[in-house]
């Protein structure tokens, strides 16, 4: 690769890693082109040497949101430990991955913007929404349906995590996210 190629790959990457985080706060809609190439000191122009389209780049910055997410949530957790349905709901439904806009779930974050966005999109949400049924489903430890409560379960939690970001009163947010944890925990658990 030449240096001007080795360039305009890091460009590239600068700049999906930066919508990325424009869309994981703000949603898919944040994203202005203008923006987001001054905020990474490139050229408007220079935009079309990268992505096809403004859609183009939405995608690759969904998928990149995504893939980040997914690896933060795995780099939190102990690897010396397994992973057991209990320990990812109580990480999941926690105070702390509330607090993470920026770095936690990007399922929960941007659900219902990709729910009007196009099949591009949405067909990059379902693949990371099936990962996390499965992961989840993994940790269930082969009930016949694991799968079933999986999707319950991820449901409950995406939904549970969008809610407590939205309420203002820190208690009744607490209040949302420890009354899911515990009816899942009681309801679909396994391994306490």
């Amino acid at each position: 690769m030449g240096h001007s190629q080795a360039e305009k790959a890091q460009s590239h990457e600068r700049i999906l890693d930066e919508a990325a985080r424009q869309i994981r706060e703000g949603g898919l809609e944040s994203v202005s082109v203008g923006g987001l190439m001054k905020s990474v000191n490139l050229t408007h122009g220079g935009f079309y040497g990268h992505f096809d389209s403004r859609s183009d780049l939405i995608a690759q910055a969904l998928k990149r949101a995504l893939t980040d997410s997914r690896t933060n949530s795995r780099a939190s957790m102990d690897a010396a430990r397994p992973v057991t349905f209990t320990t990812l709901v109580k990480r999941y439904l926690s105070p702390s991955h509330r607090d993470a806009k920026g770095t936690g779930c990007a399922i929960a974050s941007l659900a219902t913007d990709v729910g009007r966005a196009d099949e591009r999109a949405r067909a990059i949400m379902e693949e990371h929404i099936e990962s996390f049924v499965a992961r989840v489903a993994a940790t269930l430890q082969g009930d016949s349906d694991s799968d079933k409560q999986a999707l319950v379960a991820v449901s409950a939690m995406i939904g549970a995590l969008a809610l407590s970001r939205a309420i203002t009163d820190t208690k009744r947010s607490d209040e949302v996210l420890r009354t899911v944890r515990d009816s899942l925990i009681e309801s679909i658990g396994n391994d306490a």
